[in-house]
């Protein structure tokens, strides 16, 4: 079996690819970032070129590179106070995998406009996604008041008077004391407006948002 000069350019576009897609995720410090995005798009560039020289049935082995680059995904999803966290850079490794892929098997026009249309995606549309952040956001609240042998209904109302949204809402008592634990939507000033005002609160004796 022998490389040909089209293989290594094969792989050094790869390398480059894979450098601008994981400088994107170096720069926002995430976890998978410019040396794995490089591993990732070389290492299924060679596994593809592999693949078709040793092979009869590549599909079978690119199935397998699907899979491996499976694995490595699921370890960079986990939850962070109570949200899910690692997706986008999950998906962007398995777009890397397939810009690897897919030069690996010399598919270089329509693997170039996938990069081009996952950078946009990563670029142009991260103003987008603030916008609908600033919007519409999900926080969560927990307090803690002395019980004075009613609920926590008054923040409820509260809640509505700076037009939140309640999604979920529970209260539990302990001893002398009642605690409350919501889910609220709306936008991130009304968030801030009611997060200042139970700050400021005196009758609140633990308050975490």
């Amino acid at each position: 079996m022998e490389l040909l000069p089209e293989d290594l350019y094969k792989l050094l576009i790869s390398f480059f690819l894979g450098a601008v897609i994981g400088a994107e995720r170096e720069y926002r410090s995430k976890s998978a970032g410019l040396r794995t995005m490089i591993l990732i798009a070389v290492g299924s560039t060679l596994f593809t070129i592999l693949s078709i020289k040793i092979s009869s049935d590549a599909g079978r082995i690119a199935a397998n590179i699907v899979t491996g680059i499976g694995f490595i995904g699921a370890g960079i999803i986990f939850r962070e106070n109570n949200r899910v966290v690692g997706i986008t850079t999950a998906a962007i490794v398995w777009v890397t995998a397939a810009v690897g892929m897919g030069i690996g098997a010399g598919f270089y026009e329509v693997t170039i406009a996938c990069f081009v249309i996952s950078g946009m995606s990563l670029v142009i549309l991260s103003p987008v996604q603030r916008f609908i952040r600033k919007k519409s956001q999900i926080r969560n609240y927990r307090m803690m008041c002395v019980y004075q042998k009613k609920t926590l209904k008054l923040y409820e109302e509260l809640f509505k008077e700076f037009d939140l949204k309640i999604l979920r809402g529970e209260q539990s008592r302990s001893g002398n004391h009642i605690t409350g634990n919501w889910t609220l939507q709306g936008s991130e000033k009304k968030h801030e407006k009611l997060t200042h005002r139970l700050l400021n609160d005196t009758d609140i004796l633990e308050f975490d948002f």
